[in-house]
């Protein structure tokens, strides 16, 4: 094309003559512009581009390609011949035909091929209609048009400014209230999401409208998951309970947790589980200096150590086996590691299993809380950071009362270290392992009955990565004693969570899948709450992070009490435990623990 854009200027500008000359079809001159303008063309890219996704960018490396070959070319020829047989009309007329001839066949090539594939979709694709005429919608049409599986026939937008557009040949029908009546008149088979910055609530609106069709919907995945990596863009996925239930993600300090976790020596108790596994990654990912994981789950450590090995091969990783309560080993830990920030996620969680089951909930979580916690202050930790749970206000079950206990002692504890000894407080964690969610994927494919144990019931809900972030953020904006929350926006109703993970399904609740009531079970809470009305909390400079004054105890006190729940747990002596956790805790109702009515406590206004 280079050859035939330089004779054929040439051919032009002779024509143009009184007495036509002929053309030299090939010499030296023709030489040195071919490699020039090939080294100009390799320097661009042009001879990696695919002429199947030519577009606007494949145009422009053509055009400043043949500028730049042009200006090139003429300094050539002047050094060759001091431009003494090339005419200058030629150098003004050849990076224009040049453009023509390269961008001409990439076009009709592209044209070409997108017109097989649209004259096969009429046929044999099924027929989609695009919920979004945004850049995501543009993005995902474009590249329907390059497969065979699926033919976008319209796009629905709230735009209304958008109505009667068209994006590559594809029209905008209407607004999203139409959507029911719009998809049957194309005779669309299926709905396309293209929305990934879409609001949670925007979420469950567009879901309820896709749930009235009757059709089948995908959804493209969000913007923060394309980011951290957990899905590629215009991947077409089932819309997940997640999509609809965590809230609009909070804005963090980046920059300064990334610089209170840069170089450090990170330790991470309980790292193979749903939160500290993904704490691990996070703290990774913000480049540590090292990395500990002390897990007593010998497939968890397993697990987690083999993932952040492949993905980050220069990190400083070493995976231990122990139980943070055992002493000697934590001691043995800390003296070889000197970890400069621990997070301790090291816990049991599960609130039906702990209640008969006082000795481990106190021994794992209050007790190996403390044991963890001194050796910290022993060994100089910079920052303490315990993972807690909205149930450990006024607690009503085993598990909430023993994880209060351990909040009380890192609280009372950050008064007498060096120490910053923080507490970090989230309700339900989505996908967790043993959560609610999980339970019901498993019983709707299983057929049902979905199991609620309350009609009202109501949970906070939060996604992983959220809790680690939350995590993450209170050990920079933590001085020592505080307990953190996150601004969990509005309870959800369980009832409600089945109904939905139910239709993402594509199923009918109480039709095609039954929901069976079961009573709450002993401890259980119709409502949670994130703070006790003593801990008057208050702002922080984060607007969805929230931070409660921590209630004072006797030291003495907390001691003794501690010295004997110690020897309690030795001696499996259950009765000294209650009398240890009710000198503690003295709002703490055993007979809640023993399969009574539970008393729900009302939500703070």
């Amino acid at each position: 094309m280079v050859w035939l854009a330089w004779i054929g200027t040439y051919a032009i500008r002779y024509s143009l003559l009184p007495e036509p000359q002929p053309v030299i079809w090939f010499g030296v001159e023709v030489v040195l512009v071919l490699s020039v303008q090939a080294l100009v063309f390799w320097w661009t890219g042009l001879y990696k581009g695919l002429w199947r996704f030519a577009s606007l960018p494949d145009l422009w490396n053509i055009v400043r390609g043949g500028i730049a070959g042009a200006l090139l070319i003429a300094i050539t020829l002047f050094l060759y011949n001091r431009l003494s047989t090339v005419p200058r009309a030629v150098l003004l007329i050849y990076p224009a035909v040049l453009v023509v001839f390269l961008g001409a066949p990439r076009l009709a090539y592209r044209f070409w091929k997108d017109s097989r594939l649209d004259l096969f979709q009429a046929s044999a694709a099924e027929r989609v209609l695009v919920l979004g005429a945004g850049r995501a919608g543009e993005a995902l049409v474009r590249d329907l048009k390059r497969e065979n599986k699926f033919r976008a026939v319209g796009f629905v937008d709230d735009n209304a400014s958008l109505r009667g557009a068209k994006l590559h040949g594809v029209p905008v029908l209407g607004t999203l209230e139409r959507l029911p009546e719009i998809a049957a008149e194309v005779a669309a088979r299926m709905l396309l999401i293209a929305m990934p910055s879409a609001t949670n609530a925007q979420m469950r609106r567009i879901v309820e409208l896709c749930e009235s069709t009757g059709l089948p919907f995908r959804t493209v995945p969000r913007l923060d998951d394309v980011v951290s990596g957990r899905s590629q863009f215009n991947e077409l996925k089932e819309v997940a309970i997640e999509d609809l239930l965590g809230r609009d993600p909070v804005t963090l300090d980046w920059t300064a947790i990334r610089a209170g976790l840069t170089g450090k020596r990170v330790l991470v108790t309980g790292g193979g589980g749903s939160i500290g596994s993904e704490l691990c990654r996070q703290v990774a990912r913000l480049g540590a200096g090292s990395l500990t994981i002390f897990e007593l789950s010998e497939f968890n450590l397993y697990r987690i150590e083999q993932e952040l090995r492949a993905a980050y091969p220069d990190l400083l990783l070493d995976a231990r086996i122990g139980n943070a309560g055992d002493a000697a080993a934590c001691e043995k830990l800390f003296a070889d590691v000197r970890p400069q920030v621990v997070f301790h996620a090291a816990a049991y969680k599960h609130v039906p299993l702990l209640q008969g089951q006082l000795r481990e909930a106190v021994r794992n979580n209050a007790l190996g809380t403390r044991t963890v916690a001194d050796a910290s202050d022993r060994h100089g930790v910079e920052c303490f950071v315990l993972i807690s749970t909205d149930k450990a206000v006024n607690p009503t079950s085993v598990m909430g009362a023993s994880k209060r206990v351990a909040e009380i002692y890192c609280q009372n504890l950050a008064r007498r270290s060096r120490t910053r000894f923080i507490t970090v407080r989230f309700g339900n964690v989505l996908d967790s392992a043993g959560s609610v969610v999980p339970l019901f994927r498993d019983q709707i494919r299983a057929g049902g009955p979905v199991t609620v144990t309350h009609p009202e019931i109501t949970r906070y809900f939060m996604t992983i990565p959220e809790a680690c972030q939350l995590i993450l953020q209170a050990e920079v904006l933590g001085k020592g004693g505080e307990i953190f929350a996150l601004d969990m926006g509005e309870p959800v109703r369980i009832h409600d969570l089945a109904e939905q993970m139910i239709r993402l399904t594509g199923k009918i609740p109480g039709r095609d899948i039954q929901i069976a009531y079961t009573g709450l079970r002993p401890g259980e809470k119709l409502f949670e709450e994130l703070f006790h009305p003593l801990e008057n909390y208050s702002g922080t400079a984060h607007a969805k992070i929230f931070l409660a004054q921590p209630r004072s105890m006797s030291w003495d006190l907390l001691n003794a009490q501690l010295a004997r729940a110690t020897q309690a747990v030795a001696d499996f002596d259950e009765d000294a435990l209650r009398r240890c956790v009710s000198s503690l805790l003295p709002d703490f109702a055993w007979r809640d623990t023993d399969g009574g009515t539970v008393v729900a406590l009302a939500r703070p206004s």
